[in-house]
């Protein structure tokens, strides 16, 4: 079925319409927040506001964009305003181990490169760490980005260039280590 059929179901108070689109994307929603938040206790309930919130307004969506954008820029949204709400700023980002898991990767960086990135991608700015996340991590295009945040695409390219450039400056004692 199509994003306009499910959304016309969902409207008509079709359940197993809601737990299809729910199903459809709680997995990709989930791995974004937890990237942003950082904790898994939080990123369940953000997840969860994002769908409640996503089904309040179902019927505000005017399909501008794809749903699947839609419901990234609630959750993005959702997120921040919710990790300002708890003043969560230290652990914005997960740790890399944890990470590592939900993504099926096994490979090990040394701890101390590890740490300085966590702290490093800690440091950015929202806007900035926010872009970097959800293209470097997850894997967004820009457009899905500047569609999400509400940004142009190039701005999210200036963007994700700026947190590269503080990322590597940050990191840059690191640097031989690997040329060698």
């Amino acid at each position: 079925m199509d994003e306009r059929e499910l959304i016309a179901r969902i409207c008509a108070g079709d359940g197993a319409a809601e737990r299809a689109l729910y199903d459809a994307h709680v997995d990709r929603i989930y791995r974004l927040v937890y990237r942003l938040a950082g904790d898994d206790d939080l990123a369940r309930e953000f997840t969860q506001d994002t769908f409640v919130r996503a089904f309040e307004r179902l019927r505000g969506f005017r399909g501008e964009a794809k749903l699947s954008t839609w419901l990234h820029a609630i959750a993005t949204s959702v997120t921040l305003n919710g990790l300002r709400k708890v003043k969560r700023l230290r652990l914005r980002e997960a740790d890399l181990d944890d990470a590592a898991t939900l993504s099926g990767a096994g490979r090990r960086a040394e701890p101390d490169l590890k740490r300085r990135l966590a702290e490093a991608i800690d440091a950015l700015a929202d806007g900035y760490r926010t872009v970097f996340v959800m293209h470097d991590v997850e894997g967004y295009t820009h457009e899905e980005i500047g569609a999400t945040l509400g940004i142009e695409s190039g701005t999210s390219k200036a963007q994700l260039s700026r947190a590269r450039a503080k990322l590597r400056d940050a990191l840059s004692d690191f640097a031989g280590e690997w040329a060698s």
